[in-house]
């Protein structure tokens, strides 16, 4: 998350850093860009599931195809999940004031909360090997155990966010 923000104060233009330099003003720029921050990694982590929903989708569509119509409705329950997340990665507030103001933000705070966001970032690479391990249990035995696997991962994925989001309300 660090680099985000870096890269989001690095792309200031010199009016911004001329108005950091007033009292008070600072803490306001650095809040935006906290937010601005927040908002670019959460973009990022729902495009990154969004391929992977995809991938998904189309299982389904080969499944259907290929009339293995028995394993649909436990796939969709890892599809519905990992859409669930993903809708609310992406459609979130981006940030909460109270969190992000520069004179309220207790430091061991900010770094759980970036813990969790590089754990979303991890989640969505656990991901896509459920999908690379779905993919090649098609047709096999270990196809029940791949999609339990999926289900829990696209689970695990809704949690994390749960919990990121508690955080910041505790922050209010």
């Amino acid at each position: 998350m660090s680099d985000l923000f870096d890269r989001v104060t690095s792309q200031q233009d010199v009016i911004k850093k001329l108005f950091a330099k007033i009292p008070g003003f600072k803490g306001y720029i650095e809040r935006v860009d906290r937010r601005n921050a927040d908002k670019l990694l959460r973009e990022t982590i729902s495009d990154k599931f969004q391929t992977q929903w995809t991938r998904i989708s189309s299982i389904q569509r080969d499944l259907v195809n290929a009339g293995q119509l028995d394993v649909l409705d436990e796939i969709e329950i890892a599809s519905t999940r990992l859409r669930q997340f993903i809708d609310r990665v992406r459609n979130a507030a981006y940030g909460y004031s109270s969190f992000f103001e520069s004179t309220k933000i207790n430091e061991a705070e900010l770094e759980k909360m970036y813990q969790y966001d590089l754990a979303l970032v991890t989640m969505g690479d656990d991901i896509a090997n459920a999908i690379d391990n779905l993919e090649a249990s098609i047709g096999t035995d270990g196809l029940p155990a791949a999609i339990r696997n999926l289900n829990q991962k696209a689970q695990d994925c809704v949690d994390a966010f749960n919990q990121r989001s508690e955080l910041l309300k505790l922050g209010q």
